[in-house]
């Protein structure tokens, strides 16, 4: 395997290739890994993610699968990176995490078949789809401000080539405790046909990121928390809660609420028992 990863090396961005604990540029320059400013590792033009996939998340909700993969977008001003700030706006309490890995587009993909998927898949990363779910209840549909809002798209720390994804682990932790722990396994969709199922009607580009779902488990953090994903053979992914500087401006369009819907779904469809 292979992992190159984006980062701000003397105020340019750089693509580094992972070299142990160091990182090293194209010219021969190297930056300590945990000492470096990442970027996102790729440069998409879309980011597209499955709802429901992992079977013990639809176990926890109570849901039935549909007979095929739903999706939703997740607009590219909503990327992050490893390290980055996530905000949680003011007025705001339902901020979830969602640990899942994150499929890259290597070469242009329209209508293919899961079989010839992966000679289109540029490598994987992990992702953290957060969820403000403050706006579940009027953006249901769409999930356009619940999964699109500003630094909600955290990738990284790299993009990892020759990386097999079947049978690995997820997990997420808040402050060092596991809070989400499952496997690739469990996806009732693998990743090749993800990619060919969403290739039938959408051009993926270079670039572009396709987020295969997350496991049971996700639950609301506050700003000060630590978010961590691991998953196995992709290394960690780690950001940081923080409060928004100011409210969502009030007086016109919908606004956060605590309706039954939303702390349902906060609370991972156990509200009532809280």
């Amino acid at each position: 395997m292979t992992e190159h990863r984006r980062i701000l090396l003397d105020g340019a961005a750089t693509r580094v290739r992972r070299e142990g604990e160091l990182l090293l540029s194209p010219d021969g320059r190297t930056v300590a890994a945990d000492q470096a400013v990442h970027l996102p590792p790729c440069e998409p033009t879309k980011i597209i993610a499955v709802h429901l996939n992992h079977r013990s998340r639809v176990r926890e909700f109570k849901a039935t699968l549909p007979p095929a993969p739903t999706y939703f977008h997740k607009p590219i001003s909503s990327l992050n990176a490893h390290g980055g700030a996530v905000v949680r706006p003011e007025r705001c309490r339902y901020l979830n995490y969602e640990g899942e890995v994150a499929i890259v587009i290597g070469r242009t993909a329209r209508d293919i078949t899961p079989d010839e998927a992966a000679g289109h898949i540029a490598g994987y990363t992990i992702a953290n789809d957060f969820g403000l779910h403050d706006f579940r209840d009027t953006d249901a549909g769409s999930m356009l401000r619940v999964k699109g809002s500003d630094t909600l798209c955290p990738l990284g720390p790299g993009l990892v080539t020759g990386w097999d994804f079947r049978g690995k682990t997820i997990r997420t932790l808040v402050n060092g405790q596991v809070a989400q722990e499952g496997d690739t396994g469990e996806m009732a969709w693998d990743m090749h046909y993800l990619v060919a199922d969403i290739a039938r009607t959408i051009t993926l580009r270079p670039g572009d990121v396709l987020l295969s779902g997350t496991p049971a488990g996700s639950r609301p953090v506050e700003p000060g928390d630590v978010v961590e994903v691991e998953v196995e053979g992709l290394g960690t992914l780690r950001n940081h809660v923080v409060a928004g500087p100011a409210p969502i401006r009030d007086g016109f369009g919908a606004q956060p609420t605590a309706s039954a819907e939303v702390v349902s779904t906060a609370l991972g469809g156990d509200w009532e028992h809280r």
